[in-house]
Parts: structure tokens; sequence; C-alpha cells
């Protein structure tokens, strides 16, 4: 492994980019500076964030421009979505650069976020025109029932910095095309992301306020948010500690909320496993994004067969990552997203070593101009150890040495999450026992745990989710409620 950089650039202010509430671009009471985590000299921009009032005048609007929205018709919901996500398609070099920039992952990876996002924004297109309801003969003569799907209302979306176009846009599209209106406030490590998505949103012939960008603190504008009687629906990713928070505030006011929280994923590899696929699965699950993924494997659980080897070449494909800023040619891992963040997985490093484990590759920091780190493998660690209890969001990997596949599994499931697990198997028998006992909501054989496809429902189990799936036809149940007729000629 080692660093690329670019030219250290001049710093370049911005003018301040405003929120976005009942259909004006608005400015905050204060606003906060955005630098590029390859360069932190750089400044990518300044964004306003939204007074407590803003916030209330957003949730006003909102209610008068669901009900407009409501009442919309199928075609012209339709042709608003799959306008966006044509656009982002479209667009996707340019805006997959600026997420790269504020964000730090890799220029591939940003173009290709930005892409699968604009896929979201196409399917939920869809989906629109396939909102069927079902009908049903009464247990009484002459009456008939009618069940159908209506919107929540005002649907306030919490979403993250990791991910800061994707998981947006895969709580954003659905709630537009049910019909719903959206408060949304991001993540503030990534706002330049927010204002480009909410620019093509406001390009369409959407009804004022039906969606609004309030920036801000989560202490703050997100705390508003989930504490307020008018907000319907909530729909938050982040970490399991704000979680709780929402939950507590949400069920307060008995508003719908729905969670996705933590993670600490593990890939299982067997004696039997094909060790070229495994490393690979390896490498890119653990490290891609620089492992600021919930779905980065951090744990890696191998029998002791193979264990060696597959330590070996894990490290031979770790010795060609190129580290360095997100932008520059060739680089496959860019900086971790800030300053803190750094700090946390310095403390981690710290921690894994403390502890006993020992490290095998990777793990120098340079924080000169950017926040970059090389991944770290270790390996001698158990799965009691503080390093594979807790999420990190770090490219870190600890190797986990099991006897067989039911020691493996058993360890896969001692964990408190369940988002993701993997397996990594040319058994049958073993890949099939492993799908249906993997105590996670997604199961992978053969592939790395992070990639999910955009058709099909996500979550996990356990303290990684609480609430009903997102993406897919599942997404329905959490933007619609059930509304039940019965009709006497």
């Amino acid at each position: 492994m080692y660093l690329i950089n670019r030219d250290k650039q001049d710093i370049c202010m911005a003018q301040i980019q405003n929120n976005y509430i009942a259909g004006k671009w608005v400015a905050g009471i204060t606003s906060i500076e955005n630098r590029n985590p390859s360069n932190h000299a750089e400044v990518i921009g300044e964004f306003a964030q939204a007074s407590s009032a803003q916030v209330q005048e957003a949730l006003s609007a909102a209610k008068q421009a669901q009900l407009v929205w409501q009442a919309t018709g199928l075609e012209a919901r339709l042709q608003v979505l799959q306008a966006i996500g044509d656009e982002m398609i479209a667009r996707c070099d340019e805006l997959g650069k600026l997420l790269s920039q504020e964000e730090g992952k890799p220029f591939a990876e940003g173009r290709g976020e930005v892409y699968r996002a604009g896929q979201f924004f196409q399917y939920y297109a869809a989906q629109v025109l396939r909102q069927m309801g079902e009908t049903a003969d009464s247990v009484r003569p002459g009456v008939e029932i009618e069940t159908r799907r209506e919107p929540m209302g005002i649907v306030a979306i919490i979403s993250p910095w990791n991910f800061p176009t994707a998981t947006a846009s895969w709580k954003i599209a659905p709630a537009l095309a049910f019909g719903n209106a959206v408060i949304w406030k991001p993540a503030n490590l990534t706002p330049a992301s927010a204002v480009a998505l909410t620019e093509i949103i406001a390009k369409q012939n959407l009804p004022d306020g039906l969606f609004n960008l309030v920036m801000g603190s989560g202490s703050e504008v997100g705390e508003q948010l989930i504490n307020s009687t008018e907000v319907d629906a909530i729909s938050f990713t982040g970490s399991l500690q704000v979680g709780r928070r929402i939950a507590q505030a949400a069920a307060g006011n008995l508003t719908k909320f729905q969670l996705e929280m933590g993670s600490k994923n593990a890939l299982i590899v067997l004696d039997d496993a094909d060790l070229d696929i495994a490393a690979d699965c390896a490498v890119g699950g653990a490290f891609g994004g620089t492992g600021q993924k919930c779905t980065a494997s951090s744990r890696l659980i191998v029998t002791e067969g193979v264990h060696d080897a597959f330590v070996e070449k894990v490290k031979q494909r770790m010795a060609n990552l190129k580290v360095g800023d997100a932008l520059a040619e060739g680089v496959t891992i860019g900086p971790v997203v800030d300053a803190k963040q750094l700090q946390q997985n310095r403390d981690y490093m710290k921690l894994a070593e403390d502890e006993g484990c020992e490290l095998v590759c990777g793990g120098e920091i340079d924080d000169s101009q950017g926040y970059f780190m090389t991944p770290a493998l270790f390996v001698n660690t158990t799965n009691q150890m503080r390093i594979n209890r807790e999420e990190a969001f770090a490219p870190i990997a600890c190797v986990i040495k099991v006897a067989d596949y039911e020691e493996a599994l058993a360890t896969l499931n001692d964990t408190e999450y369940g988002l993701t697990g993997g397996i990594c198997t040319q058994s049958l028998k073993y890949a099939s026992h492993f799908k249906r006992h993997a105590k996670t909501g997604c199961v992978m054989v053969n592939l790395p745990t992070a990639g999910t496809d955009y058709h099909v429902p996500f979550g996990g189990r356990k303290n990684s989710s609480y609430g009903s799936r997102e993406q897919g036809q599942y997404a329905e149940e959490f933007y619609t409620e059930v509304k039940t007729s019965y009709i006497k000629a």
C-alpha cells in the first residue's frame, strides 16, 4: 500500500449555499465550512444552517403541499421521479466528483454512488404505477371490502455522510412516489452533495414545500424534527446511539419510525473456499469506501486449515492498494472523512494492539495534508475483544481463527448487530445452512458483505435495524398506511 496525492490546491472560498424551504432558497442563521478530506486546506464551500423558525416553516409548508401532491395524477408523479433519476445519471461524472471531493471516496465510487442514486429514482418512478389495492368479500351479505394504501403525510429524513447521495435517495424517492412530503436533514459533513441533489429536485414541477432541505446539526435541527408532532414518519440512518434517541422521541409522539444503525459484519472463509475469491471478497468488503460502510466486513472468520494461506493472499492484495487523494488517478482508497474520524481510527488501532492483536499489514497514518490511513489487517484476535465487538467504521479488519464451520457460524452470530454476513465456500451444504442460520438481514455467498441491489429489500436484525425494510417494493410498508373501506350498495 502506498500514498498518492494530487498537488496541493489553493483554498477556494465559494458563496454560502442556502437551505431550500417552501419552494425557495433561504439563508440560514449561521453557516459552516466544508473542507476536502483529501486536502484540508481546501474549502469546498460554506453552507447555511437552518434556524428553529425555518424548520417550523418547512413543516407548515410541507403539510399544505402534501395534500396537493397526494391528489396529483400518477403520471405526473412518475415524470417527476423519472426526470430526477435521468438527470442524476446524466451528470454522474460531475456530481460524483463533487461527492468524492467532500466525502473522500475514490472518484469511481463517487460516480457509481450518484449513478445508483439515479436508479433509485427511476425505479420508484415505475413503482408509482404499481400501487394496487385489493378487494375482498365481507362475511356480511351485500357488503364489499376494499383495501388501499395512502401516504403517511410528512416524512422527516435524516441521512448519513458515508453515502450522502445514495442513502438519501433511497429514502426520498419512495417517499415522493407514494405521495408524501419530505423534510430532509443531511449530515453536516457532506452538505455539498445534499445541495446538488436538492437543486435537481427543485427544478421539477412540485408544490412549494413538498420537498425541503434543512441543513444543520443533529442536536438542533435533527432534534426538532424527531420531537415534532407534525412529522408523521421518520427515516434515519446513522449510529445506534442516535437511533435509540430517535426511537425514544418518536415513541413518545407515536410517530412511525424506521432506523438503520450500527453493524459488525463478518465474512467466513472455510477450508474448501476458493482463496482467490475469498481474498477479493475480504479486501473489497473490508476496505472499500475506506471501511466507512455499514456493510463492511471488519471481522474475517477463517477456519484453521486455510488461515495462513488466506492471510498471505489478503496481504498481497493489500500491497497493491493505492491510498491518496480521492480524485487522483489510480487511487483505490481515499481519506477518512475528517480529523475526528481519523483520531477514532488511531484509538482503535491502539486498542487492538493493547488487546494483543498482531498487526501484519498497513495502519500507517498521514494527516499532513489530508486524513489518510492505509488499511490495517490484524491477526491473533478473538471475538471477545473490543476491537471485534464495537463498530470502528474504519479500514481495519481482524482475522479470527476457528476450528470449523460450526464455530465460524457461532462466532459470526455472536454480536449485538446483524446487518450483513458472508461466507466463502464451495459446499452447497454449508452455503444452504448458512443462508438459513446467519442472524443477519442480508446474506452473501462468495460475495463481499458490502454491495447490495436497489430493487430488493435492505436492512438488518438485532441492533442494526428497527422497523420495516428499505428499498424495493418493501419500502411501501413504511411510506404508506393501509385503509380498509366497507361498501354496501
